[in-house]
C-alpha cells in the first residue's frame, strides 16, 4: 500500500483485495495483471498468488494509522466489486472508511451491475467517492448504473478510451477522468474523442482532468490537451485543501 501515489489523481491507494479477471475490452492490457506478475517473481507476499483475486485482512486498518488526511484509491490492484469479493468484507472495507473519515476514498470499478446490487446495504459516507470505468459506448450503462448509487460523489473515469463516446449524460456526475492506455500494446487515443469529452464537461459544469495521452513512452507524450494541462477536482475536494 503507498503514500505518494504516482497515478495523477490521487495521492495514495490502498489494497486490501488484489487480482482481479478480465470483463471487458479496456482490460486487454490491465496495467495491474503487469504489476502485480512483476511482484510476484519479486516475492512480494501479497502478491503470492500473482493476479488471483486475493483478500488481505492484515490490510484493511491501514487507512486508521495514517494520521495525516490523504486522498486514497481503493483497489488500484483489483476491483472491490469484483464477484469473487465476499459482500462481507466489502462491507468491512466500507466500515474502515467510514471510520477513518478523515481521508477521502475513491473506489473504481467495471463491475457497475454488483455495485447496484449491494448499493442498499453499503454506509455511504460523505468520504467515499463512487466511480465507473466507461472504455467504449458499449459500457456506457455503467454510467445509468452508477447514478442510481447513493453515494454523495459520483465520478467516471475514461481510462483507457478505446473510441468515441458521442453525446453523454453527465446528469449526476461530479467529475470526469480521461485517458490513454500506456505499456506495451498501448491502443491509440484519437485527440478529438478526448476534446469532445472535455467540451461537454466544460458545458455541463462538471470537473474535468486529462490524465495521459499514454502510449510506450506516456512520460514523452505527456497530458498536455491542446496547450495546456486539466486538473479540475470537484468543488467538494477544493474545500478539503482549502
Amino acid at each position: 500500500m503507498s503514500i505518494n501515489s504516482a497515478i495523477e489523481w490521487t495521492t495514495s491507494t490502498w489494497n486490501p483485495v488484489t487480482g482481479c479477471t478480465k470483463i471487458s475490452a479496456g482490460c486487454l492490457n490491465c496495467y495491474a495483471e503487469r504489476m502485480a506478475r512483476r511482484l510476484q517473481a519479486m516475492g512480494q507476499i501479497n502478491y503470492r498468488n500473482g493476479f488471483r483475486v486475493t483478500i488481505h485482512e492484515h490490510v484493511l486498518p491501514l487507512p486508521l494509522k495514517w494520521r495525516k488526511p490523504q486522498t486514497v484509491f481503493v483497489n488500484s490492484m483489483s476491483d472491490l466489486f469484483h464477484k469473487s469479493v465476499p459482500k462481507k468484507f466489502t462491507l468491512r472495507v466500507f466500515n474502515v472508511m467510514n471510520r477513518a473519515e478523515w481521508h477521502t476514498y475513491q473506489v473504481l470499478t467495471k463491475r457497475s451491475d454488483r455495485l447496484l446490487e449491494l448499493d442498499p446495504v453499503l454506509p455511504w459516507g460523505k468520504n467515499i467517492w463512487m466511480g465507473v470505468t466507461v472504455e467504449d459506448k458499449d459500457n456506457l450503462h455503467r454510467i445509468d448504473h452508477l447514478r442510481k448509487t447513493g453515494a454523495r460523489t459520483k465520478f467516471l473515469s475514461f481510462e483507457p478510451l478505446l473510441g468515441p463516446l458521442g453525446k453523454l449524460d453527465l446528469r449526476g456526475i461530479d467529475w470526469v477522468i480521461v485517458g490513454g492506455e500506456s505499456g506495451f500494446g498501448a491502443r491509440s487515443l484519437d485527440p478529438s474523442w478526448v476534446i469532445s469529452i472535455r467540451e461537454q464537461c466544460v458545458r455541463n459544469d462538471v470537473p474535468f482532468f486529462f490524465k495521459q495521452w499514454g502510449g510506450v513512452k506516456k512520460k514523452i507524450a505527456g497530458r498536455e490537451l491542446e496547450g495546456q494541462t486539466w486538473d479540475e477536482m470537484p468543488q467538494i475536494a477544493r474545500n478539503q485543501q482549502s
